[in-house]
């Protein structure tokens, strides 16, 4: 089983679908997206691949049609949201920290 991040034209990109490996590559440097790998089978269950997010998060969500669309819309609940997704990404990753040391 293989769960990716993979834009698609829904999401609107900068550039264009052309620039969609730019944009997973982004994902994940800026901690939107984490690299990880489960197998029940191996001795280490659990291995974190993806390195500490040296990439601006907001410049990234921000990038997206889906999430420019709502700062136009609703700009205050917008960066509430925004800085909560920040958040949760940051707790996603410190668990997936905590799983890698089992």
């Amino acid at each position: 089983l293989i769960i990716g991040y993979s834009p698609c034209e829904m999401h609107s990109i900068k550039g264009g679908m052309m620039n969609c490996q730019k944009e997973m590559k982004k994902a994940v440097d800026c901690g939107y997206w984490n690299l990880f790998r489960f197998n029940p089978a191996a001795e280490k269950k659990f291995t974190l691949d993806s390195k500490e997010p040296t990439g601006d998060y907001q410049a990234f969500i921000r990038g997206e049609t889906r999430y420019a669309t709502l700062l136009k819309q609703f700009p205050e609940a917008a960066e509430k949201l925004f800085a909560k997704n920040e958040e949760d990404a940051k707790e996603r990753l410190e668990s997936y920290k905590k799983m890698a040391a089992e």
